[in-house]
């Protein structure tokens, strides 16, 4: 071994395992020498993996190994005897850990070193709320801030983020990051892996290894990964398809032993999940929130493995432990742990509530303040650097949670400060800063970090790098690649991918195949039979061309779903191109192969029902090129719209634009507006346009060589009977004078310019389209930006930003005093208070659900009582039916059987009980454009009773926001997490809601410190125990507390799995009641620091570390407390009954306000939702004016031929299509509110369900109509239609006023009575679609099969369109164009004027040349009115239209509140009866899950890996 890999291999490996560092160095000598055991057993490591996993002794093995490495430090891990395991697990872990063996396979790993870090991005801490107004003022500035831009002047604050932060972490080491939200931890985790893109600079040195930070990403990015605290997999498919993904993108050119790639990914596969504890679950989907799949723990595990398939050295894992319970958060950490000891890698990790047993698995910690770096060192240095600085810790206060609260403002402050230490300790984290820059602790990590650079030189770990990435490289790659495969390999995995998405997503296939059926049925049948078979006519032409025009419309308007699919997969792509897994234009290719077989099934079941039910030409060529034209063009429009979502940051913007481009695409296609037709200034676009080229070769097929019989010879009729057809010419255009058929080449030539010589081409340019969009779609899909990040950011009405820093936004919340004031009034004697109070008990409460056809019991003889003034927790593991108690209590629950006593002063429960109660549910729902105080004044106006005047509820509403200490952001808007409120602030509010509606009685709580840090979680806490001390009663549901929350609950009712009471009775002072009794039953002492809440669920087999032997359920039936608890009950049935009950007659009422009061507020608040909601109002506007004024244009100074009649009539279609892109955007905006309104406000009572869609409706129709103003300003006008009052006076009343109350009440019906918005967009595009068929502009009614004729009565667009076109065309005169003429010749002996003189008089028309004695110019029509009578279009229909119209806005108003009841309020359809997951909402447990904890350490563990 050469000195320089010596010495490289000594500078990385320097305090690696003594052992393993030995064995690799001895094997890699030992040369050609005789091989020893210990090499053999490193050469033959995939034999021994095999061996281990190919048994179940084996796998157990390798689990105890897991289990008892998931808690080393990297100190312990260096003192671990690796030569006491056995034999195999040996082996295994020294190839992991030094990564070196005899076959010269050069590790990759590196630690990182930074010193001076600063990142600096866009100050966004406050800023105004959007509102139209706002847009308004933007758009007026606008030209200001260009300008700004041209002189580089940057009118954006910056900020520093994070400042001078310095660390070093080896390889093997943990860094624990802590600080509260928003004091820049995801900033510090992101900038160290070079996730910068959001940052405007980053300062400072870098030392991977000794490189700087450009080298490592422009080289060595794979090396760096950052793990997001959302987990981003493809729910559809399996665990084992994710993991084997992932090892199929990193799998190394040069591998151990020479394994095969399939071996390779097979066996590390087996590996990790074998330790991770996964196994069981290779077959189950990932799932997401919406996705049933694996558990959240679980799917946590899964990016864990998937992320140490990377093979990666520095691991950052952001808020890692974000929505799981502590036992799982526990789990989790301990399994980062694990994969850091076996593989030598770095991991950073931030977490915020972290109970001790997980911050003892770290080996650093480090300190943030507001972005400022306030503590650097070993983990378990960071409390007694604290301490010495003044503060004290109290004892059972976990470290992590310690360090949180040091990072408080002064002012709201909760630890105490040494005596003496007063003056001393700092108070602000600029003097926080200046201490530990001045402290010893900063200089020892000075040192650190010159010894790390010394020890590192760049041009050994450059060597190094170079070599193991070369060897891991796959031929084919480029050498300077970021990826481990080559570009066509990454391509094929997407590929299979691809089809294991198809697969797992069956039902968007079928419902994407059954849609192209039942349109191709309705097409079809519709347009059945055309002609005879054996002879075609004029009269069938139009509707050919409809029936084409329609299909093709279809099948390429269909692909407006792949929008929403782009923007559902964009955050999982994003990450794996983070992690540097593949070309994000490999996963843009392998959709063209993936998606193809549906759509090519697809188009076949569309091809073979549209074509042969109407009868169109009757050849198979034909056939068969009609199908390859719609292909092609569907897969063309296709990657048009991916194009456009690529090209977009949001889903708002990229269906705006892409209902433009639907209707350019339609409108340049040449059946709406021939290409003789389109001004010569705009033609072009027709010669960009897909779908032109499309309908060109499907005309051209269809009527290439076809004779028409006609349909109507000119002259006919009286007089005209024995005239010979030389005399005569058909009324058809391309008709020859003197023939009784026309050809139907003729035809499409003069009617819209196409011939069928071109047919062929056009498909050829099809093709190139398609490429050129694939190649656009590729190309552009590299440069695709992630979804923008970003902090937490205020957003204030205009007048009220505040003028302090955000540092302190929070106020103080009350004391015990104050609150007891403000609630009771000055100076109350508070025991007579708590004494007149009402007390809750229930007893043998049983609660029954009907499950998979059998029944399953939640809650089983539970028992217990809420007193006046003091707080009772609710306890238990996930699935123990906390929150299922605490709705059947509250009187939440609508299914299943609930049996037992619940009493209010041992009577039933009075009428009131549902009002008298504030329920606050674990999610914090609110509405985002409303402000805190506007929030609040609106839940006391409609929850406080009738007879409480205004002003006091206003009044009441300050009270509160004092109390919470809301007051420097009540004006400031609820806003989205991340822009608007924080999670602590929302969490407030959801109190403050509750509060403010006075609850008299009990206030529920669920889960009210989850997802929150330590610190707000106290804050939370203390603010409760202030209430109950003020005479409160509270009831609240807590998910394994730190001991500090704990101790704050006066009693505890404690449950185990299926609802069974282990405890219920005091907690006391210490938690010693409550800890004599368990350790009591247990026998095991609680330790003085260990946490109770812990402790209790450890005994009784809930927690992290659990194992329980007894039942605690039968102990505590058996105990003297459980004997005590019920006759504490039974007495108290016994004495309350004396009280006096006041039940308050007014409080008896469902709701608080009358229905007019709440029509009032609520419509009140609807109006702010949308003037606070820009981006909706502008995507409106921009879609509906971008659209008109372009057909406006497209369509401009309509003439006055033949053509002008049929211009006015087929525009009115595109202007409908309109319509249908305002209905999909109105769903995505209502839908927010019906949310909000049945998970929170039906539930409380706050007003009637009528009101929501009422007043929805009533502000949608206002903002509607004045872009449907807008619309006719700029289609009308541009168009040159009559400026007459009767007729632009008509159009004004009936399609700015009169339509869009159609069209939003129809929509909104739609959208009410779907289960989400995808359901209602495509129910509604199907309906909108029928609805535009049965309208009588593709198939006049004349030609129409019988059995549809209903329909085309029941259509409302059909009564629109004859309404809206009627003031287009009334009694405007024609004047044909030349081309338009019937030229005929008269008899001899007669002049023109004589031979049709008798004709004119009986119809209509006029003749050019009278006097003429041969090719008369014959003109059909007088007015446009007669040249569109064939449709159905008449004036004097219109009031009747009117009429209608009326009748359908009051049906769709009708049935949108009938669906609402039936759908959402009776929950009449099966879906929502068995969706009661909404109810028991709790991190639920799956089937397949066999264990609590895969860490949780067995006394046979050590036997099993000691040599036998």
């Amino acid at each position: 071994m050469s000195s320089s890999e010596e010495k490289d291999v000594n500078s990385k490996s320097h305090n690696d395992d003594t052992n393993s560092f030995a064995d690799s160095l001895q094997s890699f000598e030992a040369g050609n020498a005789a091989i020893d055991e210990n090499m053999g057993a490193h050469s033959q490591l995939s034999r021994h993996l095999t061996n281990i996993l190919s048994n179940e002794d084996g796998i157990e093995r390798l689990e105890s190994m897991a289990r008892i490495i998931s808690t080393k430090t990297k100190k312990e891990m260096d003192a671990f005897e690796v030569n006491e395991l056995d034999f195999d697990l040996r082996s295994l872990l020294n190839y992991l850990r030094s990564r070196q063996l005899e076959q010269g396979i050069e590790p990759g790993d590196s630690g990182v070193a930074f010193r001076n870090l600063t990142s600096i991005g866009v100050d966004a801490s406050a800023a105004y709320g959007p509102s139209v107004e706002e847009m308004a003022r933007d758009m007026v500035n606008f030209p200001k801030h260009l300008m700004n831009i041209f002189k580089k002047k940057g009118d954006v604050p910056l900020r520093n983020i994070i400042q001078n932060c310095t660390g070093v972490v080896e390889s093997g080491e943990m860094l624990f990051v802590v600080g509260r939200p928003g004091a820049g931890c995801s900033t510090l985790l992101k900038t160290i892996s070079g996730e910068t893109s959001d940052m405007v600079e980053v300062q400072g040195d870098f030392s991977y290894d000794g490189l700087d930070q450009a080298e490592m990403m422009s080289k060595y990015k794979g090396y760096v990964v950052y793990c997001p605290e959302l987990d981003f997999h493809f729910p559809k498919i399996t665990v084992k398809e994710t993991i084997d993904f992932a090892l199929k993108c990193k799998t190394p050119r040069t591998r151990i032993d020479n394994m095969s790639r399939a071996e390779y990914v097979d066996s590390l596969r087996d590996m990790w999940c074998t330790v991770f504890g996964l196994r069981h679950t290779y077959a189950t989907k990932v799932g997401n929130d919406f996705v049933r799949g694996v558990s959240g723990g679980e799917r946590k595990r899964v990016s864990l493995v998937e992320a140490q398939a990377m093979g990666a050295s520095i691991y950052s894992w952001d808020n890692a432990t974000r929505g799981l319970d502590a036992s799982t958060a526990l789990e989790f950490a301990q399994a980062i742990r694990t994969a850091t000891n076996m593989m030598n890698n770095s991991a950073i990790v931030a977490i915020y509530q972290a109970g001790e047993n997980i911050y003892e698995l770290f080996d650093k910690a480090t300190v943030l303040y507001n972005g400022r770096q306030i503590f650097f060192g070993p983990g378990d240095k960071a409390v007694e650097y604290f301490e010495r600085m003044g503060w004290v810790k109290p004892n059972r206060m976990t470290s992590a949670e310690f360090l949180t609260s040091v990072t408080v403002d002064f002012e709201n402050r909760t630890l105490d400060i040494k005596p003496g230490y007063e003056d001393k300790v700092p108070k602000s984290g600029a003097e926080f800063e200046t201490y530990w820059l001045n402290s010893p602790e900063y200089q020892e990590v000075l040192r650190e970090y010159e010894d790390y650079h010394q020890r590192h030189s760049p041009e050994e770990t450059r060597d190094r790098l170079e070599v193991a990435k070369k060897q891991r490289l796959q031929s084919g790659a480029r050498a300077s690649s970021q990826f481990v495969v080559n570009y066509w390999s990454q391509v094929y995995y997407c590929m299979i991918r691809g089809f294991q998405r198809v697969k797992g997503d069956s039902t968007y296939t079928k419902v994407y195949l059954s849609s192209f059926l039942i349109k191709g049925l309705i097409v079809g049948s519709m347009f059945h039979n055309i002609d005879n078979k054996k002879q075609s006519t004029t009269a069938g032409a139009y509707s050919r061309g409809g029936l084409l025009f329609y299909v093709l419309l279809f099948a390429s308007v269909t692909s407006l779903a792949e929008i929403g699919n782009s923007f559902a997969s964009r955050p999982i792509i994003v990450k794996h191109r983070s992690y540097s897994m593949y070309h994000l234009s490999a996963e843009s290719l392998q959709e063209i192969i993936t998606e193809f077989p549906t759509k090519f099934v697809a188009v076949l079941i569309l091809s073979l029902v549209s074509y042969w039910i109407p009868v169109l030409k009757y050849e198979a060529g034909a056939f068969f090129q009609y199908m390859l034209y719609l292909l092609t063009v569907q897969q063309c429009t296709s990657f048009i719209f991916k194009f456009v979502a690529t090209t977009t940051t949001d889903g708002v913007t990229a269906h705006a634009i892409g209902g433009l481009y639907v209707l350019i695409l339609c409108i340049y296609a040449g059946f709406v507006l021939p290409m003789g037709q389109m001004h010569h200034w705009i033609k072009w676009i027709h010669f960009i346009n897909p779908l032109n080229y499309a309908f060109e070769s499907l005309m051209a097929t269809e009527f290439h060589g076809r004779e028409m019989l006609c349909s109507q010879m000119v002259p006919n009729g009286p007089g005209y009977e024995n005239v010979s057809i030389s005399n005569q010419i058909c009324n058809f255009v391309g008709a020859v004078k003197g023939n009784l058929y026309v050809s139907g080449d003729t035809y499409i030539d003069k009617n819209f310019h196409f011939g069928y010589d071109h047919a062929w081409r056009n498909w050829g340019i099809n093709v190139v389209w398609t490429a050129f969009y694939i190649v656009l779609n590729v190309v552009l899909s590299e440069y695709l930006k992630p979804l923008s990040g970003g902090g937490d950011l205020l957003l204030f009405k205009r007048g009220h930003m505040p003028t302090f820093g955000t540092e302190n936004a929070d106020a103080k919340t009350a004391t015990r005093e104050e609150m007891m004031e403000a609630l009771n009034g000055p100076d109350v004697d508070l025991e007579k208070v708590i004494a007149a109070k009402d007390v809750f008990t229930w007893n043998h409460l049983d609660y029954t659900i009907p499950y998979d056809g059998a029944t399953r019991k939640l809650l089983s003889d539970v028992f217990g009582y809420v007193k006046p003034g003091k707080m009772t927790a609710l306890m238990g593991e996930s699935g123990a039916g906390k929150t299922t108690l605490l709705n059947v209590l509250a009187q939440r629950i609508n299914m299943g059987v609930i049996t037992g006593d619940m009493f209010v002063n041992a009577k039933p429960l009075p009428a009131s009980f549902n009002r008298s109660c504030g329920y606050v549910a674990q999610a914090d729902n609110h509405m985002a454009e409303l402000s805190v105080r506007e929030s609040l004044r609106f839940a006391a106006q409609l929850r406080q009773p009738k007879s409480v005047p205004m002003e006091e509820k206003m009044e009441y509403v300050e009270k509160i926001i004092t109390l919470l200490g809301m007051q420097n952001y009540a004006e400031a808007l609820v806003g989205k997490t991340g822009r608007g409120l924080n999670v602590e602030q929302r969490k407030k509010l959801s109190i403050g809601v509750e509060l403010v509606a006075k609850p008299s009685l009990l206030l529920f709580l669920d889960e009210p410190t989850s997802g929150l840090d330590s610190q707000s979680a106290w804050s939370i806490v203390q603010f409760m125990r202030a209430l109950a001390d003020s005479g409160q009663s509270i009831l609240c549901t807590i998910h394994q507390p730190s001991a500090t929350l704990f101790e704050q609950f006066d009693r505890l009712l404690l449950l185990k799995k299926g609802g069974k009471m282990v405890y219920f009775g005091d907690i006391g002072e210490n938690s010693q009641t409550l800890l004599s009794y368990f350790e009591r039953q247990s026998g095991v002492k609680c330790g003085i620091s260990e946490n109770p809440a812990e402790y209790i669920l450890n005994c009784i087999g809930a927690g992290a570390t659990a194992s329980a032997a007894a039942d605690w359920h039968d102990l505590w039936l058996e105990s003297p407390e459980c004997a005590a608890a019920r006759e504490e009950v039974e007495e108290l049935h016994r004495v309350l009954p004396s009280r006096p009950t006041s039940d308050d007659p007014e409080l008896a009422g469902t709701f608080a306000a009358s229905f007019l009061t709440q029509m009032k507020c609520v419509l009140n608040r609807t109006n702010i939702q949308f003037w606070r909601s820009p981006i909706y109002i502008r995507a409106k506007f921009l879609e509906c004016v971008s659209c008109a004024l372009f057909i406006g244009l497209s369509y401009l100074n309509v003439k006055h031929t033949v053509g002008g009649a049929t211009s006015a009539f087929s525009s009115m279609f595109m202007v409908l299509v309109i319509a249908l892109a305002m209905i999909n955007q109105l769903h995505v905006f209502a839908y927010d509110s019906r949310e909000l309104y049945e998970v929170r406000e039906a539930a409380s009572n706050t007003f009637h369900w009528s009101v929501l869609l009422l007043c929805h409706m009533i502000v949608e129709c206002g903002w509607t109509m004045i872009c449907q103003f807008c619309c006719y300003i700029c289609y009308y006008w541009p168009a040159g239609f009559s400026g007459r009052a009767s007729h632009a006076g008509f159009f004004f009343f009936f399609y700015v006023l009169i339509f869009p109350m159609y069209f939003v009440s129809y929509g909104l019906w739609i959208l009410y009575m779907s289960p989400d918005v995808p359901s209602a967009s495509m129910i509604n595009s199907n309906l909108f679609a029928a609805m535009l068929l049965f309208c009588g502009i593709l198939q006049p009614l004349a030609k129409a099969p019988r059995f549809w004729i209903f329909m085309f009565r029941l259509s409302p667009l059909g009564y629109v369109v004859q309404a809206l076109v009627t003031p287009l065309v009334h009694n405007k005169k024609v004047r044909c164009d030349a081309h338009e003429l019937l030229v005929m010749d008269p008899p001899s002996g007669q002049n023109c004027g004589e031979y049709l003189e008798t004709y004119i008089s009986n119809n209509t028309g006029y003749l050019t040349n009278p006097s003429a004695t041969e090719n008369c110019g014959y003109c059909p029509y007088t007015i446009q009115d007669d040249a569109l009578a064939r449709f159905d279009i008449k004036w004097v229909y219109r009031w009747r239209n009117f009429g209608f119209m009326w009748a359908f806005i009051i049906f769709n108003i009708v049935a949108m509140l009938g669906s609402y009841y039936i759908m959402r309020v009776k929950v009449w359809s099966l879906k929502s009866v068995l969706d009661f997951k909404s109810w028991f909402n709790g991190p639920r447990k799956e089937r397949h899950e066999k264990e609590s904890n895969i860490f949780k350490a067995t006394p046979a563990d050590e036997q099993k890996v000691k040599k036998q």
